[in-house]
């Protein structure tokens, strides 16, 4: 059986994938419209937002999976540390924070012949 025997199959798990999620993509346009910037709705919604990146971080940093558990804690920490402190030293960009603690990392797997 090749991919075009069953392609229904896929447009199946398209359709079915888009009806899912993009819902709730609408919902949340048509409720944000009617925050204002500052109002505590979307205060605690980006409070949550953000700490789901820290857990999913610190998820990397303390229990790694792959090449990265391998790895040594202190690399690990001091590559998130220099990227932060890029981030904040050259104007809070996003990009330049995390290219820094990838290229921090990849030198120190690197140094230690990974």
């Amino acid at each position: 059986m090749t991919w075009q025997d069953g392609w229904w199959a896929y447009v199946f798990i398209a359709i079915a994938g888009w009806l899912a999620t993009d819902i709730w993509r609408w919902l949340g346009v048509i409720t944000g419209n009617r925050l204002r910037d500052d109002s505590e709705a979307l205060s605690w919604v980006r409070a949550v937002a953000t700490a789901l990146v820290a857990a999913v971080i610190a998820k990397l940093i303390l229990y790694p999976t792959g090449v990265l558990e391998q790895s040594p804690l202190w690399l690990r920490a001091g590559a998130v540390a220099l990227g932060a402190a890029a981030f904040f030293l050259f104007g809070r960009r996003p990009a330049i924070g995390i290219a820094s603690a990838i290229a921090a990392l990849a030198l120190g797997l690197w140094w230690l012949g990974f």
